[in-house]
């Protein structure tokens, strides 16, 4: 039991080590999103996205849906005090620092523009 909780924090902590998905949790933080306004937020590819995300997937913290042909991701309900613990802290203080902050704020802008104006997939 013991050392099945201890490598499930071992991936999560592994997980969050890596900058590109450290900045995608901060952004579900603050709201669902469209794998498109990820990319335009934090300015990656689509793949480099996509991968990400299915890592932070795999290991429980996001969630997706499909609506057409988006994929949305939010952030899954903490499965337990330590993921709950992390996210709180990473919207009180991570929000704050520029590098995360500018994140947030092209976030802000895309979702207020169309989809289809975003997305490169008709392109």
């Amino acid at each position: 039991m013991m050392e099945k909780l201890i490598k499930q924090y071992s991936e999560l902590f592994s997980a969050l080590s890596d900058e590109t998905r450290l900045r995608i949790i901060i952004l579900l933080s603050e709201r669902e999103l469209c794998v498109c306004q990820i990319e335009e937020a934090l300015s990656l590819s689509q793949v480099k996205v996509s991968r990400h995300l299915t890592v932070l997937r795999y290991l429980g913290l996001v969630k997706n849906r499909h609506e057409g042909i988006w994929v949305y991701y939010s952030l899954a309900q903490p499965k337990n005090k330590i993921e709950e613990g992390l996210f709180e802290s990473f919207r009180k203080y991570l929000y704050k620092e520029d590098y995360f902050a500018n994140d947030l704020s092209k976030m802000k802008e895309c979702v207020l523009r169309p989809l289809k104006t975003i997305s490169k997939k008709d392109q």
